[in-house]
């Protein structure tokens, strides 16, 4: 992880740089400065037209029940190809430019979501149980709970026959007499 965090913000940057300086030397200093805005303010117009359409597809999802998985990855890798695209650079340029193309975006978001729906561990726990309790230590009886039946919930409750043996058949509604 340390080798990672130390590629990204040591290594990258000076990668970058060592491009834009070979980009310059070879077809100048201003050509190499307006390919850096230029590819900024295109790749922004692009993102934004397919942030819209992402969030569209977002938007349908939810109004057919259907969890936008997907669509939200996608909308992050767009939201990664944004940062790219707005860091100066050739390289990070490119990157940002290849998660524009919606197959290939489609496809990356595809891929990690299965990566992390195959490797994920899921931790469930209730409320006022401790985190750090062993799976083992869950049926033992606890001392404000002797019979090991449970976590003790305090609510009011009203119990549904009783409310119906009071009630007069002419109350009933939807049942048939």
């Amino acid at each position: 992880m340390r080798l990672a965090l130390l590629v990204l913000f040591i290594a990258a940057p000076l990668i970058e740089l060592a491009v834009l300086i070979e980009v310059g030397r070879q077809i100048g200093f201003w050509w190499t400065i307006l390919i850096v805005v230029a590819t900024a303010v295109i790749g922004t117009a692009v993102l934004q037209h397919q942030g819209l359409e992402t969030i569209g597809r977002i938007n349908r999802s939810m109004a057919e029940g259907v969890p936008p998985v997907e669509p939200v990855a996608e909308g992050f890798f767009l939201l990664l190809a944004g940062a790219f695209l707005l860091t100066p650079g050739i390289i990070t340029d490119s990157i940002g430019f290849l998660l524009l193309v919606p197959p290939l975006r489609r496809g990356i978001a595809r891929w990690c979501l299965r990566t992390f729906l195959t490797k994920a561990t899921i931790h469930v726990r209730t409320a006022g149980t401790n985190p750090h309790q062993r799976r083992d230590d869950i049926n033992r009886p606890r001392p404000d709970n002797q019979d090991g039946a449970g976590p003790i919930i305090d609510g009011e409750f009203e119990r549904v026959d009783e409310q119906t043996r009071h009630r007069a058949p002419h109350q009933d509604v939807g049942k048939d007499n």
